[in-house]
């Protein structure tokens, strides 16, 4: 478990930077693989919005790939959030939220790990699995990200935390544009053609995919700033 930022113990931060590593090398692996195997065409999915992550990991060599990263990265981001809470508890944070998030955190990586079991096979009930995997985790995952988000800044203005970079600030700018992304593609994509629509909904996918590799980023920098160590207390 955490324990004061001294003495000794177990760096913490690495813990979110390998979720954020794994999942930004799985979608952009899946997205590599499929183009040099000729399943998708090439694109700046980020711009064009070509290819959704799922059709980019869905066959070949690619599937497999994404889902013997995403699947461990899904297990560690449930380990982060639950250390999350841990982290700002110690640091003085308290409420209901506190306490719903690494609750909603688990559910989230529950979801993606069904998210990735399930891509690339066939069959409506895997399909369903496969929809709402991806809906749950990336709902589920946004208000984890707003939480802690949250009691980051009331921390820091309550000089309860110090952070580097006016990192709290920064969050709350990646937290302000994701949703006005997700809004936007709430509102805006009915009024569109099929084709526009769906190029918008995949450029969404890509785009919050990469917001929530950036929080993780950010909060491995938080936790290297604040000398978070986990410690292993032996068994009386």
């Amino acid at each position: 478990m955490t324990a004061p930022p001294s003495g000794y113990g177990h760096p913490a931060w690495p813990i979110p930077l390998i979720a954020a590593v794994l999942m930004a090398v799985a979608a952009l692996s899946a997205w590599g693989l499929s183009i040099a195997q000729g399943y998708i065409p090439y694109c700046n999915p980020f711009l064009d919005g070509c290819v959704s992550i799922s059709r980019a990991a869905r066959q070949g060599l690619a599937n497999h790939v994404f889902r013997a990263l995403m699947l461990p990265s899904a297990t560690i981001q449930g380990a982060t959030w639950l250390l999350c809470a841990v982290w700002l508890d110690h640091c003085g944070a308290s409420g209901r939220s506190l306490r719903w998030l690494p609750w909603l955190g688990i559910v989230a990586a529950i979801f993606l790990v069904v998210y990735a079991t399930f891509l690339g096979t066939e069959g409506g009930a895997y399909r369903w699995l496969r929809r709402y995997g991806t809906i749950v985790y990336f709902g589920f995952t946004y208000v984890c990200v707003l939480i802690a988000t949250g009691h980051v800044r009331h921390l820091v203005r309550g000089g309860l935390l110090s952070v580097p970079a006016r990192m709290d600030v920064m969050l709350m700018i990646l937290a302000g544009l994701t949703m006005v992304v997700a809004i936007t593609h709430v509102f805006v994509a009915p009024m569109l053609e099929e084709q526009l629509k769906d190029r918008m909904e995949n450029g969404v996918e890509w785009v919050i995919g990469l917001s929530f590799t950036l929080f993780f980023l950010a909060l491995a920098w938080l936790w290297r700033h604040a000398r978070m160590r986990l410690y292993l207390r032996p068994q009386e």
